[in-house]
């Protein structure tokens, strides 16, 4: 019979660029990704707080709130991918961030570049996925599963209020109505209040 003694210390294990213990080492296109993805979540938070910001100073405090949310919830996605990371022995980086645009010529306009958003983010996330199968890392994939199934509802989501707004043809009682509908379903926001 052999012995499946090690001959390192008990102590030793793998570690990260930070110090940190991890049980698997992360492939370096796989860790890239992911730190790129993180970049693009918050980009898109930063995003969905200057379209919040167009339809609050338009009075249109519904849409503010809905898209106040979104923002917040883009920058709880970028938090998920830095605690992913770091329970994976990795350092997160968090790069410099470009100002997000904040001219629309329209509603529609903007809700379709936040469609477009919502789009870019799943496709993201479906590399990832992609990469993380082609790497064989089961604990990348187990992790993707919920974000890209949250990702396409908001998608869905986005897709559905563009299309009731193109219907809309943005005229001034539609818009209104979509608003309250929008205010109805939010949480009060205390920063839009």
């Amino acid at each position: 019979m052999t012995s499946s003694i090690s001959t390192l210390p008990k102590t030793a294990v793998a570690t990260g660029p930070a110090g940190r213990a991890m049980a698997q080492p992360m492939d370096a296109g796989l860790l890239e990704g992911l730190q790129e993805h993180l970049g693009l979540e918050r980009k898109a938070s930063a995003a969905y707080w200057a379209m919040a910001l167009w339809f609050a100073e338009r009075e249109l405090r519904g849409f503010a709130a809905y898209l106040m949310q979104e923002s917040h919830g883009e920058q709880h996605h970028a938090a998920l991918v830095a605690d992913y990371l770091i329970a994976r022995g990795q350092t997160v980086d968090l790069g410099a961030l470009p100002a997000p645009g904040q001219q629309w010529s329209d509603a529609e306009a903007l809700l379709a570049d936040a469609f477009r958003l919502e789009a870019d983010v799943t496709t993201s996330l479906q590399l990832l996925y992609s990469m993380a199968e082609r790497a064989g890392d089961v604990r990348s994939t187990v992790f993707l599963d919920p974000l890209i199934q949250g990702q396409i509802a908001a998608e869905n989501e986005a897709a559905h209020l563009l299309g009731r707004v193109r219907f809309g043809r943005l005229e001034a009682a539609s818009m209104l109505l979509i608003d309250g509908e929008l205010a109805a379903a939010q949480k009060p926001a205390a920063a839009l209040a």
